[in-house]
């Protein structure tokens, strides 16, 4: 009896562990957008056609290169040098595309946001992942002109999608490696994953057992998942996004055994033991369209991408200043 109830306590223990967070997720009606955030809007609709406009991986090299070019113009129309990490994938030659914001006091300490920008086989992938190589676009724009004391990395991965994904071959797993052979100081990762698809409708969100029993079943939400060990960057990234954004929000730090935790190029950085957490609208949790020919332009929410980027860009703006626990 004792055994049962010990085991009884560790789990409720687990449980209060992974899903208490700080703060109070923002409710009621969303504002209209302000008049600042309708350029915004606009160019997130403009990266998300582009990117979306045809499938793009290795099986279809035009594509994927045209979209590498479409990344890497952009960001130098924005100012940046832009670097690449070439490496081969199945017999062709692929890419990681890198920007970064020089800190001015902390530069050695490095925040990295990140996006893949491969589709899945069968798709253009306008949520999965336009939404979120849109989002690191605008994000670097944001930023640019912002005095901040660390270094802020904006990288597009290549190879996400399976068969790479958790191989060796996986564009995010080829960087992550590299910066633990150089001896880089990464003190957050945020990987932007399929963040452009919510609904009001009661029981549009789903979860892997035993996450149901703890989150709100309308999909509405922006959620941050971390793991165990990249909680303290969970709480802080959570609480500044919660102060700073009129935007639903949820976030677990969960073990990678439960499905969906690990499913992005964040995972790459836990396997290097740097903190990492995955932002996301929870993807095949919510979106009927994932991993499909639907998975189309004109099925992202522009508006509310708009009001999560917004949110994004001032948590981002607070955590290059701030200290940040290990």
């Amino acid at each position: 009896m004792l055994f049962w109830l010990t085991l009884a306590a560790a789990t409720a223990w687990l449980l209060w562990y992974m899903v208490t967070v700080p703060g109070t997720s923002y409710s009621g009606a969303l504002k209209p957008l302000a008049a600042e955030q309708r350029p915004l809007a606009d160019n997130l609709r403009g990266h998300v056609t582009a990117v979306a406009s045809r499938e793009h991986n290795v099986w279809n090299l035009p594509a994927l290169e045209a979209l590498a070019q479409y990344i890497e113009r952009t960001l130098a129309g924005l100012g940046y040098a832009v670097s690449t990490q070439r490496f081969e994938s199945g017999g062709v030659e692929v890419r990681n595309i890198e920007v970064e914001a020089k800190g001015s006091g902390r530069p050695s300490e490095i925040i990295v946001v990140g996006a893949h920008y491969d589709s899945v086989i069968g798709a253009t992938g306008a949520n999965d992942n336009g939404s979120g190589v849109a989002a690191v676009l605008e994000l670097a724009r944001l930023m640019r002109e912002e005095k901040v004391e660390r270094t802020l990395r904006f990288v597009a991965f290549a190879n996400e999608e399976p068969p790479f994904f958790k191989s060796g071959q996986m564009g995010s797993r080829v960087y992550a490696r590299r910066l633990k052979a150089r001896g880089e100081n990464i003190v957050a990762m945020f990987s932007l994953e399929t963040i452009g698809y919510f609904s009001d409708r009661p029981g549009s969100q789903r979860y892997p057992f035993p996450l149901g029993f703890f989150y709100p079943s309308t999909g509405n939400f922006l959620a941050f998942v971390s793991s165990l060990g990249s909680r303290p960057l969970l709480h802080q990234a959570l609480a500044s996004f919660r102060r700073h954004a009129e935007f639903p929000s949820e976030g677990v730090a969960a073990p990678a055994f439960i499905p969906g935790v690990d499913w992005s190029d964040h995972w790459s950085f836990w396997k290097e033991d740097y903190p990492a957490l995955m932002v996301t609208d929870t993807a095949p949790y919510r979106y009927p369209h994932y991993h499909s020919a639907q998975d189309t332009p004109d099925k992202v929410d522009y508006e509310r991408l708009t009001r999560v980027v917004t949110g994004l860009h001032r948590m981002l703006r607070e955590l290059a200043q701030v200290h940040l626990a290990p």
